[in-house]
């Protein structure tokens, strides 16, 4: 495989870690077009380029965010491991964080954004995400965990209602915010559907947060929402006709599950929704 090749095999890694860091999918673009720039400039003999393209990509992104707003003086914090405390180091959960994300995320300092970003939304290790910060993992550790305090803090108070984290979920599919898909997701989603939805195209079954990120991200462009059953929804129309009913499952704020339904009797029982619209 030559080198066009294996970054190309990358590309999609990599937009999902621009887009998500910078919460926009054209700058993110941008950046991993001057990530290959960098590739084919360098005469570094690259021992791991996955590792080496995530490092460069996601300097390119810290630059662009800092250029926005400057690191506060005390955002890099003393490398004082005693100081870590991160006893899980797990994924956030608090209610209201993915419908929230693109408000919250802009109250974080570039540092905090990048460290959060990487290590919550993508599981990238410390040790990487130092090299990307220029700090050590001890450093980045606390970098996240600093971040990860701030978000919980700065999420809606209660749990969302279903109508928001399903308008949420459109929203950030038909942006290709990955980074919001994932924090709209529980760990053990699963994506399952009806014989007609199967012979209509749609997958049988996915599992896990990250797949099914990754099937819905920039993917719900002629996703609309609508009522199935008395519950918010969306359905894929093609032609002004509803094809395939999604039908979530909301659980303590998040999507615990969605069942493609194509059956015809649930498509002719289907209530266009104003986005927002609650009951």
């Amino acid at each position: 495989m030559d080198l066009t090749e294996q970054f190309e095999a990358e590309r999609p890694r990599l937009m999902r870690i621009a887009a998500g860091v910078l919460d926009d999918r054209a700058e993110g673009e941008d950046m991993v077009q001057q990530a290959w720039l960098r590739l084919h400039a360098t005469d570094t003999v690259i021992e791991n380029l996955p590792g080496w393209l995530t490092v460069v990509t996601t300097r390119l992104c810290l630059d662009r965010l800092r250029s926005r707003v400057p690191e506060p003086t005390d955002t890099v914090p003393e490398t004082d491991a005693g100081a870590v405390t991160d006893p899980a180091e797990q994924l956030i959960e608090a209610a209201g964080v993915g419908v929230a994300l693109q408000v919250v995320l802009q109250r974080l300092s570039p540092s905090e954004r990048v460290a959060f970003i990487l290590h919550d939304t993508f599981g990238v290790d410390f040790r990487t995400i130092a090299t990307v910060l220029a700090v050590s993992p001890e450093a980045a550790r606390k970098l996240a965990s600093r971040a990860r305090s701030r978000v919980s803090a700065l999420a809606p108070d209660g749990t969302p209602a279903d109508w928001e984290v399903v308008d949420a979920f459109l929203a950030a599919s038909r942006g290709g915010s990955f980074a919001r898909l994932v924090h709209l997701l529980a760990p053990d989603v699963v994506v399952s559907a009806d014989t007609e939805a199967i012979e209509a195209g749609t997958p049988g079954r996915l599992e896990g947060r990250a797949t099914v990120a990754a099937m819905f991200d920039g993917a719900a462009t002629t996703a609309f929402p609508v009522f199935v059953d008395g519950r918010p929804g969306a359905a894929w129309f093609h032609r002004g006709e509803a094809r395939v009913a999604f039908d979530f499952t909301i659980t303590d704020g998040v999507v615990s599950a969605i069942t493609f339904r194509a059956r015809p009797d649930v498509l002719s029982a289907l209530v266009r929704r104003a986005a927002a619209e609650r009951t």
